[in-house]
């Protein structure tokens, strides 16, 4: 039961009980949990999608900037920093980085502790753009867990963390 009533089959039990009926020797219980994780990820990109345009930014610029944001003030960090918390390469992020500095929602500047080296800061802009996206996100987040109640929501995220825990060790 959802926390507004009984939930009625939806796609991926259809989706079980047609491989069950061709495929009886086969265990297809893990795509009624999967299917729907998959499912529900597709889901969350277009409302992510949808409340990044709204801010003229798109996932991987949202990812930079709340990093920056993220990591308090100064709101600075450097480039292998970033790269290690979006999990993009050295190279990838020099080109995203380059492509927020011309947008002003970056600047570089020198790093203090090594002449060699840069720091990106996150600028006004940046900052004012990264914070209305996240309250976007939230608001359509929050409503996509509507559905289900408080108890619920800590249930699924305690879950989820297990089941997602193997794979950020």
């Amino acid at each position: 039961m959802g926390a507004t009533g009984p939930v009625e089959d939806d796609e991926v039990d259809r989706l079980v009980a047609a491989w069950a009926r061709e495929r009886p020797d086969l265990d297809a219980s893990p795509l009624l949990v999967l299917s729907r994780v998959s499912r529900l990820a597709h889901h969350l990109e277009r409302a992510r999608a949808q409340a990044f345009a709204a801010t003229e930014l798109v996932q991987w610029e949202f990812d930079v900037l709340a990093a920056l944001r993220r990591s308090g003030a100064p709101h600075e960090l450097s480039p292998s920093a970033l790269a290690a918390a979006t999990l993009v390469t050295s190279g990838t992020m020099t080109t995203r980085i380059d492509r927020l500095a011309a947008r002003a929602l970056v600047e570089r500047r020198p790093d203090p502790a090594d002449r060699r080296g840069v720091i990106v800061r996150l600028t006004e802009q940046g900052a004012r753009r990264v914070d209305a996206a996240l309250a976007d996100l939230l608001a359509r987040e929050r409503s996509v867990l509507d559905v289900l109640g408080p108890v619920q929501a800590e249930q699924l995220a305690a879950l989820l963390r297990r089941l997602l825990a193997p794979f950020e060790a």
